[in-house]
């Protein structure tokens, strides 16, 4: 190596041979925190909770007070008397008893009819679309996170700005600069080489006398192992002050919440946290699926919020749910529903505005059978981005979008 390659240079083509985590490939391909002298630290956070294969928005947020919900939902239709209203139009569906407490208590927004203009019905597209914020797609090289912590970070070098639980990296954190750590359980996050390997990762954090790069080599050495340590015990000493369902393979989303709970209270440098929940791709007997989602959803997000809360993190914290698309408006043969355009998003905190925002779509009046838009899903991005993490908005988006007072 010469003396002139550059940091980002070696970090973009990470250190061969050495493996920190099986679950982090990428995590080797970060910058050292003790190489920021004094990283830029903001108090907020913002949880992404997406919710995977299309939800059903019209059986999340409820169009009770309209028959023509009832007209075309025959077999998938939740009882007028059984939904938690919100007002005489819509209500909550009967599973999310929690959050529509967190709703009386002003903490939850609702951003109805939330899509962008010439959707697309592609489970992948329609994602790709979300994840980077632009219509083209994965044409763009950066998610529209990456490009936020890029933006706001960019001589912050500590490894753990963002932070993605889960089998997938979502595209959403795809970035220049800050790579984001990626696993699955906390407890796995770290070595993961031969014996031989790490005798030599080890000695990398002995004093060098070397020349410059070695000297960088070894801080980055020591960056990659203390942080796996610190997110390893981070989770491992947590204890929460909610109690959170027992998590398995139907609610896996309670322990990853909980992990987050535990870095967010471990007060890491991290500005983001995503965490995905799949299953909702309900194209056959839906009721009993979408029950069950919407269980597993409300007990898990419920039980994160009442931690937060009791941990007194609270206003440090914003979780924004989304899904890709949500569903046709007329049921299909199999008592279910297919993909559609336009559905809720929720944003969940006490710095948020709590109520209903945007307008509900019409149930009749649609396009090609689908709900119209109500509300670029971008001007919920600008307003997290904005009015939350005190970014430049048109910086990450490319363009100023509707304002939405959401915060």
């Amino acid at each position: 190596m010469s003396q002139n390659t550059t940091r980002r240079t070696f970090l973009g083509q990470g250190l061969a041979g050495i493996s920190l985590a099986a679950t982090a490939p990428s995590f080797l391909a970060l910058s050292s925190r003790a190489l920021a002298a004094e990283p830029a630290k903001d108090d907020r956070i913002l949880v992404v909770l997406q919710l995977s294969g299309g939800n059903d928005g019209i059986s999340t947020v409820v169009p009770h007070g309209d028959d023509a919900y009832y007209k075309n939902r025959r077999a998938t239709a939740l009882a007028k008397k059984d939904v938690l209203r919100i007002d005489e139009y819509a209500g909550f569906n009967p599973s999310l008893k929690r959050m529509h407490g967190i709703y009386g208590e002003g903490e939850l927004a609702i951003i109805q009819g939330a899509s962008y203009p010439n959707p697309n019905r592609s489970h992948f597209k329609a994602m790709d679309i979300w994840h980077t914020a632009d219509a083209r797609g994965r044409g763009v090289d950066t998610g529209w996170v990456g490009r936020a912590v890029d933006a706001c970070c960019p001589d912050v070098e500590d490894p753990n700005l963002v932070i993605n639980i889960g089998k997938t990296l979502p595209y959403a954190v795809e970035a220049k600069q800050h790579k984001a750590v990626s696993f699955t359980d906390p407890s796995q996050y770290r070595w993961a080489g031969r014996a031989s390997d790490k005798q030599g990762f080890e000695k990398l954090n002995r004093p060098v006398t070397a020349a410059d790069q070695i000297q960088w080599l070894h801080r980055v050495a020591v960056d990659a192992q203390s942080s796996s340590d610190e997110i390893r015990k981070a989770a491992r000493d947590y204890k929460p002050k909610a109690e959170y369902p027992r998590s398995n393979a139907r609610t896996q989303l309670a322990g990853d919440l909980r992990t987050v709970a535990a870095l967010i209270r471990a007060d890491l440098a991290t500005r983001v946290y995503y965490v995905s929940f799949g299953g909702f791709d309900t194209h056959n007997n839906q009721n009993n699926r979408h029950t069950q989602l919407m269980d597993t959803l409300d007990a898990s997000l419920g039980a994160f919020w009442a931690d937060i809360k009791a941990q007194g993190l609270a206003d440090r914290v914003c979780v924004m749910v989304f899904s890709e698309f949500g569903r046709r408006v007329t049921e299909n043969g199999s008592a279910g529903t297919d993909h559609g355009v336009a559905g809720p998003m929720f944003l969940l905190g006490t710095g948020v505005k709590g109520g209903l925002h945007a307008k509900h779509p019409s149930l009749t009046e649609l396009d090609k059978g689908d709900l119209k838009m109500s509300c670029d899903f971008r001007s919920v991005y600008q307003a997290v981005l904005g009015d939350w993490l005190r970014m430049e908005p048109v910086k990450i988006l490319g363009r100023q979008f509707d304002k939405l007072p959401l915060f």
